[in-house]
């Protein structure tokens, strides 16, 4: 089994579980959507909790029936490995770490890791679905005990509102959608420029007698005015 990133085993065991709130950097949507290396929307069916090689840090590693994908290669399956968890009557708790259970509904925002597939933004890559009181699917954002930040201007950030899920869907699409528009624009344009580059190149010797004809042209203009 492979150690977990120390980024995130950082945040084992010295944060206390009572309620202490941490500060997150409130990252935006957008971002979190291009950034993610996939996000899918799946029922947890199974958890295991086990230590790590070194047997310091709790992992549970929970798998998820992949029932649509929203964003990257599709997958009927993928395990999700988080920092804390339960072996034995030992208890590791992780302040901003989001906790699957068994049977629950989530969207998933995937980053991959040495230790495997992980959430992406901690519990802002985590939704739960369920339904409202008319029956409609929603996509609620994981209950968080972190003060979310907006770190640009260093004023706290209003929680996400829960959105249906259809919404949700059509937000993700989209985004990645118009990120996809712009990367094929800026190859574009890179295309264009490596285009012009090389005919500046294999032409260098004309261009450079175009160049000095103009010099000689407008020193003849100089000296008769």
């Amino acid at each position: 089994m492979a150690r977990f990133p120390y980024s995130l085993a950082a945040l084992l065991l010295f944060a206390p579980v009572a309620a202490e709130a941490t500060i997150s950097r409130a990252i935006k949507f957008d971002e979190r959507v291009d950034k993610a290396e996939s996000i899918v929307v799946g029922t947890v069916v199974d958890q295991d909790s086990r230590w790590d090689d070194q047997h310091k840090w709790i992992l549970t590693y929970s798998t998820i029936r992949v029932d649509k994908t929203l964003k990257g290669v599709p997958e009927r399956e993928l395990t999700i490995v988080t920092p804390g968890g339960k072996v034995g009557t030992i208890v590791q708790e992780v302040i901003g770490v989001p906790q699957f259970r068994e049977g629950e509904e989530n969207v998933v925002f995937v980053r991959d890791t040495q230790a495997g597939k992980t959430v992406a933004f901690l519990e802002q890559g985590n939704y739960k679905v369920v339904a409202d009181a008319r029956g409609e699917r929603m996509a609620v954002p994981a209950v968080s005990s972190a003060v979310l930040v907006d770190t640009g201007h260093g004023t706290a950030v209003t929680p996400e509102a829960p959105r249906s899920l259809r919404d949700f869907e059509g937000a993700v699409r989209e985004t990645v959608r118009r990120r996809d528009v712009m990367r094929m624009e800026m190859l574009r344009k890179q295309k264009e420029e490596a285009s012009i580059g090389s005919v500046l190149r294999r032409n260098a010797g004309w261009v450079a007698l175009a160049l000095l004809g103009a010099i000689l042209a407008s020193w003849q203009l100089l000296k008769r005015s």
